[in-house]
């Protein structure tokens, strides 16, 4: 029987003290038997992404679990464009994107053109493949009023700034793209982007899906607004390197898009949501079927992060039980030479609301694992097992010497 691993990502479990649940973490709150199950037949320990203090985002986060080097990080827009299933290639300059209503004295009105849902691919079409000077442009629909923006030619630069206004600034006039250093590059990619941002006025304001939005009484999405530039770097896939299959199963775009980058197969469901509906049965279930084809199968749950940000404890506790729920199903139905193993890509301690440096709790079980004495997955117990405080290559690299991929160093 062939060693395989299964990661579970809890996104965001990681927390603090909160006085309203008694100075317990959500995590220490919840009611978890699955994950406590975990730590008490395996090993468990401390992971800061990177290193002790320094927050990451969820595509940082990613890239690390994913075995990437940190330096590798190409700005949030090739993530996304990845996760759209885009051609993005070496060099090219990627951009999120919304779709945004825009009004006369060049205000953005709605910077998500009254969260648009419907008539965006069509509108897509018109942008996508148009040349301005010897750049191409590339444009594709996303979730709702999302979309990515790919530039790609000779002599361009992620050293531009945002066109988006940013919320609350609804009502603001938006803001041309100027380089943020003095190359020719930098100018040339500012130059192209406002002329693509001009392009898509001209062409959306009287297309038809625009036409009957504004017939309905809707705002029409005749505008895009851009931000979070990045550059594709050349990723040195860790599948090939270490010659190993793996799968990630998720609903957000950007963890499938940086499993991509990654050499990964994304794997996703329409019933996936970043909310407590989520489907976390058929989540795990294709996560099981991903593993008769894969060495390593990681399987992710957005709602913890979410309810983080929300500063809502007792509701990230729930959603940290759904994650037990999930870790549940996947117990039941592994073989026992597959090792499974508990991490977060960050903390989103909900006294702060936002990513934080404090480093997650991790546990591996399985196969002939070394045990610590923990019995308990979170935040204090953890930090007294036996895996230490490790950073996430460390912990990548843990899991795939179970699969006996890393090299032995010396003779």
């Amino acid at each position: 029987m062939k060693k395989k691993v299964i990661v579970a990502i809890a996104d965001g479990i990681g927390d603090l003290p909160v006085k309203d649940l008694g100075h317990l973490t959500p995590l220490e709150y919840a009611d978890t038997p699955n994950l406590d199950r975990i730590a008490k037949e395996g090993i468990t320990g401390m992971m800061d992404p990177i290193s002790p203090g320094i927050p990451v985002g969820t595509d940082m986060g990613h890239l690390v679990l994913f075995g990437n080097d940190h330096h590798l990080y190409p700005g949030r827009g090739p993530i996304e464009a990845a996760g759209e299933q885009m051609d993005i290639q070496y060099g090219d300059i990627a951009f999120r994107c919304n779709f945004a209503t825009r009004i006369e004295g060049n205000i953005v009105k709605d910077r998500r053109a009254g969260r648009i849902r419907k008539g965006t691919n069509e509108l897509a079409q018109v942008l996508n493949g148009t040349v301005i000077e010897d750049v191409t442009v590339m444009f594709k629909e996303a979730t709702e009023h999302r979309a990515v923006l790919v530039l790609r030619g000779e002599g361009l630069s992620a050293n531009v700034s945002d066109t988006d206004p940013k919320a609350p600034n609804d009502g603001h006039p938006f803001k041309l793209a100027q380089p943020t250093d003095d190359t020719p590059e930098a100018e040339k990619t500012a130059r192209i982007l406002n002329k693509v941002l001009e392009v898509a006025y001209e062409r959306f304001k009287e297309h038809p899906v625009n036409i009957e939005r504004e017939e309905n009484g809707e705002l029409p999405a005749n505008f895009i607004i851009t931000r979070g530039a990045g550059q594709m770097t050349d990723f040195k896939k860790i599948t090939e390197e270490l010659k190993f299959n793996g799968a990630v199963v998720a609903g957000e775009s950007t963890v499938l898009g940086m499993a991509k980058l990654s050499g990964m197969t994304p794997i996703s469901n329409e019933r996936f949501t970043g909310n407590m509906d989520t489907d976390i049965i058929l989540k795990a279930d294709m996560a099981l079927k991903a593993l008769e084809e894969n060495d390593i199968v990681y399987v992710h749950l957005k709602v913890p992060d979410i309810q983080g940000h929300d500063k809502k404890p007792l509701k990230k506790a729930e959603a940290i039980e759904r994650f037990d729920q999930m870790v549940g199903h996947l117990l039941n139905h592994i073989d026992e030479m597959t090792y499974i193993a508990l991490v977060a890509d960050h903390s989103t301690p909900c006294s702060i609301g936002e990513h934080s440096g404090d480093p997650v709790p991790i546990a591996i079980a399985g196969y002939n694992m070394r045990r610590d004495k923990n019995e308990q997955y979170n935040e204090t117990d953890c930090s007294m097992g036996g895996l230490g405080r490790i950073s996430g290559h460390d912990f990548v690299w843990t899991l795939l010497d179970l699969l006996e991929r890393v090299p032995k160093q010396g003779n």
